[in-house]
């Protein structure tokens, strides 16, 4: 029998544990952090707060036992938010199998160390292969059976192959790919870049201005992952342009509602408290941003959505600062 042990349960927790059952030898585990949330699910076999739309069927454990959730898994997924990792990493560090294979769903980069989510990973399981999924993926649309397309990439070939054949389903579909880097700084990108999407919704602009900004903001992503040594080509495939549309355009994007939110003259300190799950892109943007100064990356629209975030700038004025930049030609894919 198949073990698979879910560490989060917010929705993509939910969703993927949920996932992990469709199998008909599975075996799964679903580590909830406070007791109180893992009694309700398990009980009510629902989770109301985040994923209301999906019943977990009776496959799935839900527990806050760590020893319970991760005893003899072969695969953990990892679905915690980026700024919970490290305390989820230390705490459980010595549960995981050392034979399991990681996989990280999770979208950021960690402030002040600028730890991606699998470099975070390693420090404390460095004998454990590590898995990224990555692309358009809306727990709400994936427990409705609603076709969805991945990417799983691991410096493990076989790693990522292995998860590929695991998770897939008719509806579920995943590639393989060995761009790790590109992978992650994909899902770490597209989330700023949705909240300058979402900023343009909220002060009322049109699809003219949303198009401008997801098609300048993937010139952003790219320069910004050839810096670091990421293929180019990961950034035009569902890890980067597939989830770049998807954030900066659904309903079920929070980083998109976060922007709208701003460009509606609102408070971040407002809009974090009104919502019940992470925007990951909020602390992304400081990560991304400092990371671009050290390289002397140029990403404007990443630089006016942390103005508007961390420094008091308005939305409006962001935006007219991003369309009276100096002219010049759209010489290349990775122009400034």
């Amino acid at each position: 029998m198949a073990r698979t042990a879910v560490l989060g349960a917010g929705a993509m927790g939910t969703a993927c544990a949920w996932l992990a059952a469709q199998r008909h030898d599975a075996e799964v585990t679903l580590w909830a952090r406070n007791p109180d949330h893992a009694a309700t699910i398990g009980q009510t076999r629902r989770n109301d707060r985040l994923l209301p739309q999906v019943k977990l069927p009776p496959e799935v454990l839900v527990t806050a036992d760590a020893g319970a959730a991760l005893a003899h898994a072969e695969v953990v997924l990892v679905c915690v938010p980026m700024r919970g990792l490290r305390q989820a990493s230390q705490q459980l560090q010595s549960a995981v199998p050392r034979s399991a294979i990681l996989v990280s769903t999770i979208k950021g980069i960690e402030n002040e160390t600028l730890h991606r989510p699998s470099s975070l990973l390693r420090q404390f399981f460095p004998q454990q292969p590590i898995v990224v999924l990555g692309g358009p993926c809306h727990a709400e649309e994936l427990v409705q059976r609603m076709p969805t397309t991945i990417v799983a990439a691991s410096d493990d070939r076989a790693a990522a192959e292995c998860i590929q054949q695991r998770l897939a389903t008719e509806f579920f579909r995943i590639y393989a790919n060995t761009d790790l880097l590109g992978v992650e700084l994909g899902g770490a990108l597209k989330n700023v870049i949705a909240i300058a999407a979402g900023i343009c919704d909220g002060l009322g602009f049109g699809d003219n201005a949303r198009a401008a900004v997801i098609t300048r903001g993937l010139n952003e992503m790219v320069r910004f992952g050839m810096a670091l040594g990421a293929e180019p080509a990961t950034f035009f495939g569902l890890a980067g342009i597939g989830d770049l549309v998807a954030t900066c355009t659904s309903g079920h994007s929070r980083n998109r509602h976060v922007g709208e939110q701003l460009g509606r003259g609102r408070s971040l300190r407002q809009i974090e408290q009104s919502m019940q799950a992470v925007a990951e892109g909020v602390l992304t943007t400081r990560s991304v941003q400092q990371m671009a100064m050290q390289r002397q990356i140029e990403m404007p629209i990443v630089d006016q959505v942390c103005a508007v975030l961390f420094e008091g700038k308005s939305s409006l004025e962001a935006a007219m600062d991003l369309m009276n930049r100096p002219l010049k030609a759209e010489s290349s894919a990775v122009s400034g």
